[in-house]
Order: C-alpha cells, then structure tokens, then sequence
C-alpha cells in the first residue's frame, strides 16, 4: 500500500445535546461532518429546498408548459454518464407524466460529437427532419454558447437544465436553470444535473395544478426519486442537507422493490438485494454498469434501460450494460499498465514526478481514461490529466481528477488565461474536469498545467492523507455498530463514511485470491478476535503478524454459510507504531 498519514477528524468545540434517540458514536460521528442539529437528519421530502429558488425556472416553466398545451415535438439532449443517463430518463418519464405527448431523447456520442449541445447535433437533426420545437438540456448546456445559437438560429427554443459552472459568457437560451449560474439564490449549490430537472417537473407540475390543466390521476414524481439518488451519488456530488433527502428517499423506494425495472435488475445482475443497498452500492456497483454504456458504445443502451418498463426487456439491457462494465475494466487494466510504464520513464518514485500531471499513449480509450486518471490520482496523490486522441487524430480529449484543496477548472482557467488557444474547450467542477487541445500542443499544455497546479498547493498538499473518526473501544466493535452504522446514511462526498483506526494485534494472516490479505485481529486494548480483509495489497505484504498493525477500516457484517459475523474491512494498515 502507499505509504498515507493518517489524520483524525477534529470534533466541533462543542457538540449539540440531541435526542435519547441517537446514540452517542452517532453524535460524535454527525457532528464531526458538521450536523449542529437533529433537523438536518430529517430526510422528509417537505425539507427539500423550494424549486423556485432556482433563477430561471419560471421562464423554463412556462416554455414547458406551453409545449404541453400546443403538443409541440420536444426533444430531450443528455450526457454521457450517469448523470446525464438518468437526468434524460427523468425528464422523458416526468414530462410525459405531466402531459407531454411528443417527447424523444438524444445524447451525443462521446467520441463522434463530444460533449453537450454542438453545433454538429443540430445540423444532423436539421438533415434527419427531426428539429424539435423545443430542446431540453439536462446536464450540460451552460458552456454550449454555439450550439444555443445554431439552434435559435434554425428556430429551436431551448431551456437549459445544468448544474455545471458557468464561464464568463452565458448561452442565449430561452431559459437557464442551474444554480451555479451568476445570480442564483438557490440554497444547495452541490445539486446534481437530476435534481436540478427533478426540480423544473416539480414546478411544472404546481404551475399545472394551479391552473387546472393537471392530468389525471395526479401524477407522483416522488416514483421518479429512485433515478435521482442514483445520479446524485454516481455523479460524486457533495451530499449536503438537501442532496442526501433525494438520496435516502430514492434508496427507500429502491429497499422496497418500487423502483424502475432497469435498476432492480441492474442491481440484479450484479448480484445485489435490493432491500439492503445502501448509496455505496449506487456509487460502485450500479453507476459504473451504467456509465460503462457512454464510455465504451452508446448511454442510449443505459438510459433505454434506465426508461425499460418491463422486467425481462430490462434484464436485458442490464446484461449487456454489465458486458460493457467487464469490457470496460479489461481495457482499464491494460490502459493503467501503459500508465505505470509512463510513470517509471519519468521516475523512479513520486519525488520526481510533476506536481500536476499530464499523460498521453495513442492507444488509450477516450472512454475510460476518466477511470484511469483518477486511478493515477489514488496512486500519486496529485492532480491528473489523462489524454487520448479525438476522433480526427488532430485532438486530443483529456479528461482531469483532481485532489483536496485543488479546484481543477479553476486550474484549467488560468491556463487558459495565460496561454489563449492551447485549450479549445474546457469544463467540469472543483474535483473533475474535461477538456480538447491540439494534438501538438501536448508537451505545451502538460508544462502549462504544472506551472499552474505548482502555484495554486503546496508541497505538503501532495503527502497522501487518509481521515478516520478516531478508534472504535472495545464495546463499540461489534456486529451491532456495523449495522447501526449502515442504516445512519445516506453516506457520500462530503459526508463521508465513517471510517476508524487502531492498532491490533495480527494473530494470522494470509493471501487469498493472489491479491487480498485475509487477518485475524484482536485489539491491543482488549477485546475479542476479529476477521479482517484488505483488498488489493498485492501477494507481497509485510508480516504483520510480529510487528502488528495500525489498521484503518469499516465495521461490516460477513455471512458466510448462514453466519454473521463481524468482518472489518480495511482502506488502509501500516506496522504498529510501538
């Protein structure tokens, strides 16, 4: 394992009398991910904050609704990820639910028109006599300044439902609903492409009920829930008050068998009962089956999947998705071999290495070199670009991951700035981000993009850093608190896990599966044994069992043969200090 430095997170000064109810492991863990009161553990939908908050959302309302009353043809343009899978799935199943009839989707291909509303779209859609009357963007369209215009120019309104940042110029939609705009009140910043559409149907639909025109039976867009904690947890956004309200009440309907087909057998085909997810089982074990569809082939697969009404067509479509994940992880295997190689020809460790750093081999996958780069940035501790070449061969597509304290597009920006035209196109968040540059201009923009990250961190911002909430005592180890600490999520980006150290005698140990260490445990405290695994160590380990370990891990429960027990499972472990 890479050698981290393991930090504890700090407690408040104070931490808040709550209810009997919640145990105090709880408080402690709430209040060291800043919870100041047993409100903001309430996940009822009535504490979601108000759609009309959002600047823009009246217009995009109106937009729609008129596109209902006059049965215009409405055509719905996502993105290639999970966001942008089940933001298109939202708004097809939402709009028609509220009375659209004409409704289609689209999503650009990743490699043929790369990412957003292109002017290219267009024009096909202008060659196919399929233009719609209006054009809904579900998450992306803030930077798609000329394919707004095109489409205006060719008599196609547009509303724009986005959630990434905005650059200094704005397109000219009809609408613009996002709350990272300029000018936007809207109180949770951190809303994922879904949530910001599941908002604009929840507006709709009051705009609708007020004016009598309604359909019925009423519909409930709380059945749509399930589709936004999916992308809210695949799209790695910061789990704030709000975001973790569409997450445990889309995790709800999941556990009760309400959810949309394509998930129940998403879920199916990975083998996993639905009635014990939790969002780490949307963020690791659904979204990557669904972004495997956009990184290798077409999201179409996914989002047909994602929109299936049936079981067995679903099914279906799950299995191919899960054909696309395997196929997906092969090629990652042998893009990240090629990247140790690129590594070792720069150094021979990570002293040496750039501070922001850019990789390129004209053989890797524009679909997963998202994938690769961050797992680079595990490796490394630093802020990584991972490029492959464009369809033409003149560009090359990278894709950045980025680490704590570094705002990756603010990075890229002031490439920009300095050396206008290296960079064609850019976009994303604080931690990820995409981007096009010249073919040629590679070596350029690779010493551009160090010189910027070595301005913006320090030396110590590249020491790998693991946080855990301190140890568990004796009494708390225990196959209760694993369970306990299961059910008190939504945990998330931002609201992370809980995670523990300490330090324990190593009874036994040993290798299974080639890559995985199997250990019993016995705290240094006191206490009973304990069953741990570590994955992915590698065959060749220290020996744990004469030094013992400082073990960082997660209390989880193990059935094995119809036992449960207690098993930990291990991020992190280092000899024992004394």
């Amino acid at each position: 394992m890479t050698p981290k430095k393991i930090l504890r997170r700090p407690l408040p000064d104070t931490v808040p009398e709550w209810g009997a109810q919640i145990p105090p492991l709880l408080r402690r863990l709430y209040s060291a991910r800043g919870v100041t009161s047993d409100a903001q553990l309430d996940y009822a939908l009535k504490h979601l904050a108000s759609p009309f908050q959002l600047r823009g959302i009246d217009r995009a309302v109106e937009l729609l609704a008129e596109a209902i009353r006059q049965g215009q043809r409405v055509l719905v343009l996502g993105d290639f990820d999970a966001d942008g899978a089940t933001s298109t799935a939202v708004a097809v199943l939402g709009l028609s639910m509220l009375g659209l009839g004409d409704i289609d989707f689209r999503v650009p291909s990743r490699f043929a028109d790369g990412y957003g509303l292109t002017p290219g779209i267009l024009y096909r859609l202008q060659e196919e006599g399929a233009l719609p009357d209006l054009l809904v963007t579900v998450d992306n369209g803030i930077a798609a300044v000329d394919g707004v215009k095109v489409a205006r120019d060719l008599g196609v309104k547009v509303v724009v439902t986005d959630h990434h940042l905005a650059g200094e110029v704005l397109p000219e939609a009809d609408a613009i609903v996002n709350p990272n705009q300029p000018g936007c009140e809207f109180l949770s910043k951190n809303a994922a492409g879904v949530g910001v559409m599941f908002y604009v149907l929840t507006a709709l639909r009051r705009y609708l009920r007020e004016r009598g025109e309604l359909p019925e039976p009423q519909p409930n867009l709380g059945s749509l829930l399930d589709l936004v904690a999916l992308g809210t947890v695949a799209d790695v956004v910061p789990l704030d008050h709000n975001n973790r309200i569409f997450v445990e009440q889309g995790l709800r309907r999941i556990r009760q068998g309400e959810a949309r087909p394509g998930i129940l057998a998403l879920l199916e085909v990975a083998g996993r009962e639905h009635g014990k997810i939790t969002a780490t089982d949307l963020g690791f074990v659904v979204g990557p089956r669904l972004n495997a569809a956009g990184r290798l082939d077409d999201m179409s697969v996914g989002i047909a999947c994602l929109l299936s009404g049936n079981r067995d067509e679903a099914l279906h479509l799950a299995k191919e998705l899960d054909t696309f994940n395997r196929e997906r992880r092969t090629i990652e295997k042998d893009m990240k071999n090629q990247a140790q190689d690129l590594l070792a020809s720069m150094s021979l460790d990570t002293d040496g290495l750039p501070w922001g750093l850019a990789l390129f081999d004209p053989d890797w996958h524009q679909g997963v070199i998202g994938i690769l780069a961050a797992r680079l940035r595990e490796q490394t501790h630093r802020p990584v670009i991972a490029f492959a070449p464009g369809e033409s061969g003149e560009e090359l597509k990278g894709s950045a991951r980025s680490i704590p304290g570094l705002h990756i597009r603010d990075v890229l920006a002031v490439v920009d700035a300095r050396h206008p035209g290296l960079l064609k196109k850019f976009g994303g968040h604080a931690m990820a981000a995409g981007m096009t540059i010249a073919a040629q201009d590679y070596e350029a923009f690779a010493s551009a993009f160090d010189a910027a990250v070595r301005e913006s961190i320090s030396a110590g911002d590249l020491e790998a850093v693991i946080t855990t909430d301190g140890p568990l005592s004796v009494d708390e180890l225990t196959l209760e608190t694993a369970a306990m600490l299961k059910r008190a999520g939504p945990w998330g980006q931002h609201f992370p896990e809980p995670l523990f150290d300490g330090e324990f005698e190593v009874i036994s140990q040993r290798v299974v599966g080639e890559n995985h260490l199997k250990m019993v445990l016995r705290p240094r405290d006191g206490g009973d044994i304990v069953d741990a695994i570590a994955f992915n160590t590698g065959a060749e380990v220290p020996d744990y069992t004469r030094t013992g370990a400082r073990v960082v891990y997660k209390p989880d429960a193990n059935t094995f043969r119809g036992r449960t027990t207690l098993q930990l499972l291990v991020d992190y472990l280092e000899p024992a200090r004394s």
